[in-house]
């Protein structure tokens, strides 16, 4: 019986390295705690994570010049009470018209 097979010290050198590299490649590919896997989804989330920050800095500016506008002009806080919360001055009657 030929058990030269099973010892891998009586392997040629060129298979012994490519069983060495092709373990190594699925190691850093694949199964290590940094993957180039692991890398790639980690790349793709922080992509989308800029992505949704800028919308979000976006939108906080855009109702910060709304506070700012409610604060300064009193004539948009007055239409914004009459539009939207229903409120009038004394002696106004408010019509209101559904379409």
């Amino acid at each position: 019986m030929n058990l030269r097979f099973l010892n891998p010290l009586r392997w040629r050198r060129s298979l012994l390295l490519s069983v060495l590299l092709l373990m190594l490649v699925l190691w850093f590919g694949f199964i290590d705690t940094y993957s180039v896997w692991t890398r790639v989804q980690l790349n793709r989330e922080k992509k989308e994570l800029v992505r949704e920050t800028n919308r979000l800095q976006t939108e906080t500016a855009d109702y910060h010049e709304k506070i700012e506008s409610l604060e300064n002009n009193p004539g948009v806080l007055e239409r914004l009470a009459r539009e939207e919360y229903g409120m009038r001055k004394p002696g106004e009657t408010i019509y209101r018209i559904q379409e």
